[in-house]
């Protein structure tokens, strides 16, 4: 017990010579010995993951406030003055900013940095040169090219700088420490080299085929040309972004003498519209797409009324001043005095039980739904029903193919009716679903399922969520009357004001690409890379559909 007190008395009678000891390291000038005392107040060093995370930490938050200061770069890109910048990003890509048009935004590669290119503003003097000297428009996109390259060469440079020196600054503020500064600069150099090398080996070229649109820029799809020269026109992604900068030149012509861009005039163009369900506002939203489009055929796949009652007949009056040839197919919500009244209408085509209408340039056949549910009920036999309505459509189809009349698109409205015509046409087209979808079916057919084109209609305000209103234009050579692209077009539900549109191409219409059979027995669609629009005929063989 006596030894108790005693080393208390030992540890109370230390703390003098702690006190003294900062007095005589000031006169001596060395360096006393860590305290006791001091080390068991503050525990033992920190873990070597600690630290680590710590450096870390200051490395990216370093790298991350240099970009932020010094890492963009001012580039004149042809006629316009442009800012390219690095950024970090979760999922990578590359977004161009077209103010105030709006965006577009490529996937262009995955990593943990993006690449933004602000177009700020159009250069009158090279703008003027071009006008003077139209000569210079054949060169502009190499022109452009080289603008680019120098650009992200110059962006690299600057890249590795800002983020050494955004790191190194910071690890010098935290640590005081030279050695600890130069390996947080180092890391930050190898972290951006790293990500570099992971967008490198993930580079998609062909990532600007499959661009998003926002803003104004929803409404000008043809930033990126038309469907028949968009492969030919971007073989790398440096001429693919150069092509997209050359572009955005021309919208500026509103307030510009530069020239109109003009899209193919032999593309057909169909805007395919489904489950409208009694919106008002889909009329406006079709007739302006009509007009932005060229839109040479509209095609509704159904459920465009909600109760399929005589008095909401007036309701489909502003369809024969849309501006363009209506072919329509009945859905579950239409009934026959809906049908009856829209084939008394100028420019209307009902297509129903196989029979098939050559409009536009193109033969669709389709059959109307074989139910009439307005109050969402299912009724015993719904989906026999629709597959035989589709086996009645393909038999059809099959009977005009031997005629010597082949089918270019088959219409209905539910895709399980859709399903049966797979290996009798190229394309089929549906809704119901109040989403888009698109696949390509076992035997050849690609089945295109479309969203609701008047956001469910007064549904839209039962969910917590209103439904966006959908629809997409789709581009067909007028030759071979296949499809070659379409934009699926997305605007803000009820109350919502956002717009996005996104480019798509079928898989056999990718650069490189083989050509497929035609489930039509037709010749393959024409490749957007044949600068004529067509390439030779390949014999094809009409898959049979086995029979149950």
């Amino acid at each position: 017990m006596a030894r108790v007190p005693t080393a208390v008395m030992n540890l109370i009678h230390r703390f003098p010579r702690l006190s003294q000891a900062p007095t005589r390291r000031r006169r001596s000038g060395t360096r006393p010995p860590a305290a006791p005392a001091l080390a068991l107040t503050s525990g033992a060093r920190p873990r070597p993951w600690v630290r680590a995370l710590g450096l870390v930490s200051v490395v990216l938050l370093g790298a991350w406030l240099g970009l932020l200061v010094v890492g963009n770069v001012r580039v004149p890109v042809g006629p316009m003055n442009t800012t390219m910048t690095l950024r970090p990003s979760f999922t990578g890509g590359t977004k161009i900013n077209v103010s105030p048009l709006g965006a577009l935004q490529l996937d262009s590669h995955i990593a943990p940095v993006r690449l933004d290119v602000n177009v700020d503003q159009l250069d009158p003097e090279r703008s003027r040169a071009l006008v003077d000297h139209p000569e210079r428009l054949s060169g502009l996109q190499d022109e452009v090219t080289e603008d680019i390259a120098r650009g992200t060469a110059d962006l690299a440079v600057r890249s590795c700088v800002a983020v050494v020196t955004g790191a190194a600054t910071l690890g010098l503020l935290v640590y005081r420490r030279p050695r600890r500064a130069l390996a947080a600069g180092g890391l930050a150099l190898g972290l951006l080299a790293a990500s570099g090398g992971t967008a490198y080996t993930t580079w998609n070229p062909d990532s600007v085929l499959e661009p998003k649109f926002s803003g104004l820029l929803s409404s000008a799809p043809s930033l990126v040309g038309d469907a028949r020269s968009i492969v030919t026109e971007f073989d790398v992604y440096q001429q693919e972004l150069a092509r997209l900068v050359t572009n955005v030149t021309k919208l500026y012509d509103a307030t510009s003498t530069l020239p109109v861009y003009q899209p193919d005039p032999t593309t057909i163009r169909v805007l395919h519209v489904s489950d409208i369900h009694l919106n008002p506002a889909s009329w406006k939203i079709i007739a302006s797409l009509v007009e932005q489009y060229r839109v040479d055929v509209i095609v509704d796949s159904g459920d465009t009324m909600d109760h399929g009652t005589a008095a909401e007949n007036g309701f489909l009056d502003p369809i024969e001043d849309l501006g363009a040839p209506y072919v329509w197919v009945r859905g579950n919500h239409d009934s026959l005095v809906t049908q009856r009244y829209l084939d008394r209408m100028r420019n209307v085509h009902v297509l129903d039980d196989g029979r098939a209408r050559t409009i536009a340039g193109l033969r669709f056949a389709g059959i109307g739904d074989p139910q009439f549910t307005p109050d969402r009920t299912q009724r015993t036999g719904a989906e026999q029903s629709q597959e035989l309505a589709g086996a009645r459509l393909a038999s059809a189809m099959r009977d005009q193919k031997r005629a010597g009349n082949p089918v270019d698109v088959a219409v209905v409205h539910e895709p399980s009716a859709a399903r049966e015509v797979d290996g009798t046409v190229p394309l089929v087209l549906s809704g119901h679903l109040h989403r888009e979808d698109t696949e390509v079916m076992r035997y050849g057919t690609r089945l295109r399922v479309e969203g609701s084109t008047g956001g469910s209609g007064l549904r839209a305000i039962e969910g917590k969520y209103p439904d966006p209103i959908e629809t997409s234009i789709l581009y067909f050579d007028r030759d071979t009357k296949r499809l070659q692209a379409w934009d699926s077009i997305e605007l803000g539900g009820l109350g919502l004001t956002t717009a996005e549109v996104s480019r798509h191409l079928p898989e056999e219409n990718q650069p490189g690409a083989d050509t497929s059979p035609s489930p039509s027995g037709s010749s393959p669609g024409t490749s957007p890379g044949s600068p004529s629009g067509t390439v030779p005929s390949t014999p094809s063989a009409t898959p049979s559909r086995p029979r149950s």
